[in-house]
């Protein structure tokens, strides 16, 4: 591996990409530590520390972790990249519901470049909401409820509040243009790149704390990590190959067809977005519990002792099932067999021993639900091991060590080095993949 990189920073274009995602990657973790003017370091700090050490911390459970542990820093990129997250969820789902963003969908290129647009919108919209959102609660003491100091320097000025609000969402925005940069002059997806950084620059620190607090369950929870990053690069490699044959035709004077191919259906079809899905519903429970704390009400108490941690059989139960349901769903939305049936039949496509058409699709839909079942089971499992072990080890329910973090960081590993050996193969070097 280390002969690899070697010979790929040998490679003077290669070496280039590889150096400016680099400096990339190093701006934008100084855009998570640059505190947002009118935050008072020195308080805000010390309620940090306190969160940190409480229950408090994972309160903003999800939108904490995707920011790389900038949210309760109140930094310049303290939302960090779950903005756009959510705007791309969205318009995806969005995409099947309206038909007008449907027929874009299908015009190629220049309607892709649209449903861009306006999931650039949408972020910088929802970053207005959550930045505000999160200003708010700095300002009222909500954010971090068991500390007394103020964590901004002039709570009342109003222009000061909105200069927070306008700098955090610039903020969102140069995250988008610094993925973007990425994309096009670096090494791998730029978004997925900066999702990476920002779980991978939390772990040092929770591990240090997790080693301090108990070597014991430091030591299992690195044997339970090393074995579930083996099964998740075993499963994120394994698919379904559907073999497709093209028949032979005449265009003019020339022969198209008779090439053989096949269509990729990956056991974890839906990727990481069910657990994205299943668990910022169950962060709402923990935001209610947390707004209404002081409340007497018998279903806030139920939620309390339920919902709002991730120790109980309740919480397990409804967090496995969500992942299986959110998966068979997002499946369902993302992947259209009647739709690639019709375009195989288009240009003379057809799986052998399936008649081109409807019997095609129905083979397709037949072969995807099967195969959706043991991704779903797989999703639900990794999720659930990491909170099933830290409860049994007595580990803290803050560390982000969940399934979420690791099929994110194996999932982008494995694109950005497959995207390195395609770029050292057409240089006939040898690859990492051996």
């Amino acid at each position: 591996m280390l002969t690899a990189f070697t010979r790929a920073f040998r490679t003077p274009d290669l070496r280039k990409k590889l150096l400016f995602t680099l400096g990339i990657i190093a701006l934008f973790r100084l855009g998570s530590v640059l505190p947002t003017p009118g935050v008072h370091v020195q308080n805000l700090a010390a309620c940090f520390d306190q969160a940190r050490s409480g229950e408090t911390g994972n309160i903003y459970g999800m939108v904490q972790l995707f920011s790389g542990g900038a949210l309760l820093k109140l930094s310049v990129f303290a939302l960090g990249i779950m903005p756009y997250i959510t705007a791309s969820i969205i318009l995806q789902l969005l995409v099947v519901v309206i038909p007008r963003l449907e027929a874009l969908k299908k015009e190629g290129q220049s309607g892709q470049t649209k449903i861009t647009q306006y999931t650039r919108y949408l972020t910088i919209g929802l970053a207005v909401l959550q930045s505000t959102a999160f200003i708010a609660l700095a300002r009222t003491g909500q954010l971090f409820p068991n500390c007394q100091q103020d964590v901004l320097l002039d709570p009342d000025n109003i222009f000061g509040i909105v200069t927070m609000v306008v700098i955090m969402t610039a903020g969102t925005s140069v995250i988008m243009w610094l993925g973007e940069l990425i994309t096009d002059r670096g090494v791998g997806n730029g978004m997925s790149i900066l999702i990476f950084t920002q779980i991978v620059a939390v772990f040092p620190s929770e591990l240090a704390n997790i080693f301090q607090a108990n070597k014991f369950t430091f030591a299992v929870v690195m044997v339970v990590g090393v074995f579930m990053i083996a099964a998740v690069v075993f499963v994120e490699q394994g698919q379904r190959r559907i073999p497709v044959q093209y028949a032979k035709r005449m265009v003019g004077r020339r022969m198209y067809g008779g090439t053989s191919t096949y269509i990729p259906l990956k056991v974890n079809q839906a990727g990481i977005i069910p657990v994205i899905f299943a668990s910022s519903l169950l962060y709402l429970p923990q935001l209610i519990t947390s707004l209404f704390s002081t409340s007497d009400n018998a279903v806030i108490r139920w939620i309390s002792q339920n919902l709002a941690t991730g120790d109980t059989p309740i919480y397990m139960i409804t967090f496995f099932v969500l992942i299986v349901f959110f998966t068979y769903f997002y499946v369902s939305i993302t992947f259209n067999p009647a739709e690639v049936a019709d375009n195989m039949k288009k240009y003379g496509g057809f799986i052998p021993g399936i008649r081109p058409g409807r019997p095609t699709a129905e083979y397709l839909n037949f072969v995807l639900t099967r195969l959706t079942a043991p991704g779903a089971l797989y999703l639900g499992l990794i999720s659930m091991v990491p909170i099933v072990a830290l409860a049994i080890a007595g580990a803290s329910q803050n560390f982000p060590f969940g399934g979420t973090s690791i099929l994110i960081m194996v999932g982008v590993g494995l694109d950005t080095v497959k995207q390195i050996e395609s770029q050292l193969q057409q240089r006939n070097y040898e690859g990492f993949l051996r």
